[in-house]
């Protein structure tokens, strides 16, 4: 019988994931063609363009790198559940604003302030807590191929998104999104049963005072936001310091997430300039990756995960990774995407149960400090080789250097030798 609720559990998560990853990428290919617009009509070259973009992402990833941990540690106490509900609830706040009009410069600024203060708690955290709800109910022995299919899940979504957003119109697109978003909220709510059973569990937040006084409960005696941050920090440090691939594994996600963030702020801009590519020719290419990785994810690392072990397929996925980013070669998304899953597997084995989702929020608060970093090397890299004032002619030349990166980060992973796996010690 709990076999059973734990696989519905799971169920219902799955596709509560789905909905909102779909509702999340069938925005990715319109977004660049709606700001060239929106702040450089008719130019298929825009600084402005570039910086907003990179801009976005440092408030972003200042703000998650706080955010994350306080998330999951927070959810670890009242439950999955309740935390996925403030993200999902901001989520739709921005896609609605481009579903009403995606013309004008004025209503862009209005979509780009509120994603922007938006994706401070968004970005990252409804995937993290996916994975915390994943490592509730399944056993370290499967947790590998769990997390992959989750991050499978995500592919699909990215794969049929992409799809429905080659056929839409820019404003439809956007309409969609919302209404995706909207069902996904719904969805979650109704019928994702929450993975914390804790009878000390206290009632669900509310999001407003309620949330406050857990945030001070955390924190006995410290009454103010920047003291909360500085404990938030403290118990970062002090899980990263409990164990050795813990640490490695940390160190490889921030390399390899700077190569990532850096390809993203570079890739689409470079494709513009390069090639004018518009929408639908960008939802040709993620439609070819994603549904690469979808595969993967889907067939080849649950059956790879038990031969090989997360550690091995950890560094085959970042070489081929290394080589992907470069030249854009899209087969090698069948290997590349390897590496999220087996990172975060990795890293559940090394934490108790009752610590998963403050395990998890760290991960992510790293991959949000390379966010940070990312866009104040690439953003003017990317501006400066796509502009006239290029020292040579070498558009891709941020790109390239994203490639360097993912290489420092396969290095890095072939040091990681996992310890055995922290025995589940239930409940402090």
């Amino acid at each position: 019988m709990e076999e059973t609720t734990t696989f519905h559990g799971l169920g219902h998560l799955f596709f509560t994931i789905f909905l909102y990853c779909f509702s999340s990428f069938i925005v990715a290919p319109a977004i660049t063609d709606i700001s060239m617009a929106a702040l450089c009509p008719g130019k298929d070259e825009c600084s402005l363009a570039i910086y907003l973009s990179g801009f976005q992402q440092v408030i972003t990833g200042v703000g998650s790198l706080m955010m994350m941990p306080l998330m999951g540690s927070l959810s670890d106490k009242h439950g999955r559940k309740c935390l996925l509900t403030l993200p999902m609830t901001l989520h739709i706040l921005p896609l609605a604003t481009l579903a009403y009009s995606t013309r004008g410069t004025t209503i862009f600024y209005m979509y780009y302030v509120l994603k922007t203060s938006t994706s401070i708690v968004c970005e990252g955290t409804v995937f993290c807590l996916a994975l915390a709800y994943v490592a509730d109910n399944v056993s370290e022995r499967r947790r590998g191929s769990a997390f992959a299919i989750l991050t499978g899940i995500t592919s699909c979504a990215f794969v049929c998104a992409n799809l429905c957003a080659r056929f839409l119109s820019i404003a439809a697109t956007y309409q969609v999104a919302t209404g995706m978003g909207i069902l996904s909220l719904l969805y979650m709510r109704l019928f994702l049963p929450d993975s914390i059973r804790d009878n000390s569990l206290g009632a669900p937040i509310v999001i407003s005072e309620t949330l406050s006084s857990s945030l001070l409960e955390d924190c006995p005696g410290h009454r103010n936001r920047i003291f909360r941050a500085i404990h938030s920090v403290r118990e970062m440090a002090s899980l990263l310091r409990s164990s050795v691939p813990f640490f490695q594994v940390a160190m490889v996600s921030f390399c390899s997430s700077l190569a990532e963030a850096g390809l993203h702020a570079s890739s689409m801009y470079y494709l513009k300039a390069k090639f004018h590519f518009n929408k639908d020719q960008f939802a040709d290419l993620m439609i070819i990756s994603g549904a690469t990785g979808s595969i993967s994810q889907l067939l080849f690392m649950p059956i790879l995960v038990p031969a090989l072990k997360e550690e091995r397929l950890l560094s085959i996925g970042l070489f081929f990774g290394g080589a992907h980013v470069p030249y854009m070669a899209a087969i090698f998304s069948l290997f590349s995407v390897f590496p999220h899953s087996c990172m975060r597997s990795i890293v559940s084995k090394q934490v108790a149960s009752y610590e998963q989702g403050k395990a998890q929020g760290i991960i992510s608060s790293i991959d949000s400090l390379a966010n940070v970093i990312s866009p104040l090397a690439f953003s003017p890299l990317t501006d400066w080789f796509l502009s006239e004032r290029a020292p040579f002619n070498f558009l891709g030349f941020s790109i390239m250097c994203a490639g360097f990166m993912m290489t420092i980060a396969f290095i890095q992973s072939l040091m990681i030798r996992a310890t055995t796996p922290i025995s589940d010690m239930g409940s402090p």
